[in-house]
């Protein structure tokens, strides 16, 4: 059973208001009592109960955070980047797995808030239209930040990368490469940042000059196997075929490789090849991969700190926090261009 503050105080030779001080942060006590309280503390193994003290100061210092694959090496740096900062600031952070499905996502933030966490960062499990419900059920009671994939028409604050220049960025190079037919196949377009990287590819296209042929965007998902049929059936048709892919998020790139290396077809041979997101070395592919760099540990670490400003009512009547971090680009083998020199 653990020792009540009464206790501590007895053994500290202090008050137990003195005692009750130092536990909750106070600053109005001095420091050679707070030692005191401290080692008292450590003798009796004192552990304070939380539940009880939310109870009182309507205050848990716990936050949540879902994503959809824990799996996937992205989303642990993302929540590196947010454990860090929630630590710096006293908090503790609950990590869930939704594993992709919206329904699971809803039981999982239900959780959260039945544990009387005070904000949720979310990454979306995406793939179909927020119900009205659903949008209802994110935007009441404790506030949300969204990271990096962001649910059409869901008014909360965002933290993610650029996505348009990002993209744009990532086609002009294949561009500069030689390609003119550069195939673009998306996650879902459900989500706003998906919509983003399409915009910033098309941009890119009409910059230099290239018209866009709607049979080279394939509008795609986080499934394997409908990511496979879609670039099989694109590259492996025998006239017509894009000499360059891009695909607008790593799940979908990964997919889009393996499907397309296990029939045989290679990179940058048979076509140049690029990606959103860092595919690590337990993808391990060679050559290696044309790849947009997100800032995941920022991303984390500032989503905390939009989350934070919410809470504690700093930004409580302003409207939604949209931060946009830069990406970068990492030039690898998978988009030289052998083939282009050959007059494809």
């Amino acid at each position: 059973m653990s020792p009540t503050q009464k206790e501590l105080a007895k053994l500290a030779g202090v008050s137990s208001g003195t005692v009750s001080n130092v536990i909750s942060g106070s600053t109005g006590v001095s420091e050679r009592a707070r030692q005191k309280v401290l080692e008292a503390i450590r003798v009796l193994n004192y552990q304070p109960n939380l539940i009880a003290r939310s109870l009182k100061t309507n205050r848990t210092n716990t936050l949540g955070i879902v994503v959809p694959d824990i799996t996937i090496p992205f989303f642990p740096k993302i929540i590196r980047g947010a454990e860090s900062a929630a630590r710096e600031r006293g908090y503790f952070l609950i990590v869930l797995d939704s594993e992709s499905s919206p329904v699971r996502e809803a039981e999982m933030i239900a959780l959260l808030r039945a544990q009387r966490v005070e904000g949720i960062l979310l990454v979306a499990a995406g793939g179909e239209k927020l119900s009205p419900e659903r949008t209802l059920s994110l935007t009441s009671g404790s506030p949300v930040v969204c990271l990096d994939r962001l649910p059409s028409d869901l008014n909360v604050d965002s933290v993610c990368v650029d996505d348009c220049g990002a993209a744009e960025m990532a086609i002009s190079h294949l561009m500069r490469m030689g390609h003119t037919e550069i195939a673009i196949i998306t996650g879902p377009l459900t989500l706003q940042n998906e919509q983003e990287r399409l915009r910033g590819c098309k941009q890119a296209l009409k910059k230099g000059g290239i018209s866009i042929q709607p049979s080279l965007i394939w509008g795609g998902s986080f499934e394997q196997e409908q990511v496979a049929r879609m670039c099989q059936n694109g590259l492996l048709r025998p006239a017509g075929r894009p000499t360059a892919l891009f695909a607008t998020n790593g799940v979908t790139g990964l997919a889009a490789l393996r499907s397309l290396y296990a029939v045989g077809l290679s990179t940058p041979k048979d076509f140049a090849f690029a990606t959103f997101d860092e595919l690590t070395s337990e993808d391990f592919f060679k050559p290696g991969i044309t790849s947009v760099i997100q800032p995941t540990f920022d991303m984390g670490y500032g989503a905390v700190e939009v989350l934070l400003k919410r809470i504690n009512k700093e930004t409580a009547n302003g409207p939604k926090e949209q931060v946009r971090l830069p990406a970068t680009l990492v030039v690898r083998d998978s988009s030289s261009t052998p083939h282009v020199a050959k007059g494809r």
